[in-house]
């Protein structure tokens, strides 16, 4: 089952793919937003063309498990998202992800410009593990 796992952010949206298998997550893309239309239009292709099967959106709560503005933006937008598809959208704890792709980054010695780029979508392979890794 191939998976898209989603970072949602204000200015920059990572993306997350599995292998086939739903076992391996991998980098995918991050999206700069410019306008919301176009962000689902965005998603609408990337779905279509990698033949997604599910969604996975990252839920940023509070350390303490509370809401925050971010946790009802992402909510709000996994709701729209679910209006334009059909495929089933599953919101996963992303609390401490930055801080784990931030390491994993460092390890990897990724730095500059290509460092920015790279968070967004390595903060959503982490969300996409920890969700594979749940769903077994």
């Amino acid at each position: 089952m191939r998976i898209l796992a989603i970072d949602f952010g204000l200015k920059r949206v990572g993306l997350a793919t599995s292998d086939r298998t739903g076992t391996l997550a991998s980098p995918f893309r991050t999206l700069e937003r410019t306008t919301r239309d176009k962000l689902f239009d965005e998603l609408a292709t990337i779905i279509v063309e990698e033949a997604v099967e599910a969604i996975v959106v990252g839920l940023p709560l509070s350390m303490d498990g509370g809401d925050t503005l971010t946790t009802r933006q992402a909510r709000n937008f996994a709701q729209s998202l679910g209006r334009r598809t059909d495929l089933p959208i599953h919101m996963m704890d992303e609390r401490l992800t930055s801080a784990q792709a931030e390491e994993e980054l460092n390890a990897a010695n990724v730095r500059g410009k290509k460092r920015k780029m790279a968070l967004d979508s390595q903060a959503a392979v982490v969300i996409l593990r920890s969700w594979l890794e749940n769903a077994q």
